[in-house]
């Protein structure tokens, strides 16, 4: 018997001191560090080297953001962040979202609940052939998550 619980302390001991943290682990810890308040975020992800349509979700959405909601990104209700996925500091947010190139997606936190699109899709498809239309969605899904 104290053989038994002697070799199961080691074994947690061991796994302590080692540092291993499972998935849910390391999304408590996340969420802990980085918990927001209730706003809208707006996340373009991008690698090192990027392509024209990469560019071009990148400067229409901030072009967007900066002509449309200046007073909600003032007032904290909606942020924009630029991640680049190649900066291992921002490893844990691209893993969050299971980003491995350049994406775009738009989350609601609201009372400790998360809401995300992902319009990655769409933003590739739209933002260099249509920009027109590709603000106009962004817009929509913007306000919509802000409500």
């Amino acid at each position: 018997m104290k053989t038994s619980i002697l070799i199961l302390l080691t074994a947690c001991l061991a796994l302590m001191s080692c540092g291993t943290k499972t998935q849910s682990d390391k999304q408590q810890t996340a969420a802990t560090a980085e918990q927001p308040t209730d706003c809208v975020e707006v996340l373009y992800f991008h690698g090192k080297q990027r392509c024209t349509t990469c560019m071009a979700i990148e400067q229409n959405t901030k072009a967007l953001i900066d002509s449309l909601y200046a007073d909600q990104v003032a007032g904290g209700q909606l942020v924009f962040k630029i991640i680049d996925i190649s900066d291992s500091a921002n490893a844990d947010l691209a893993e969050k979202y299971e980003v491995t190139w350049s994406s775009l997606f738009i989350t609601r936190h609201k009372g400790g609940q998360e809401t995300t699109e992902n319009l990655t899709q769409f933003a590739f498809a739209n933002a260099r052939k249509a920009p027109a239309d590709f603000k106009a969605e962004v817009t929509r899904k913007i306000n919509e998550m802000l409500k």
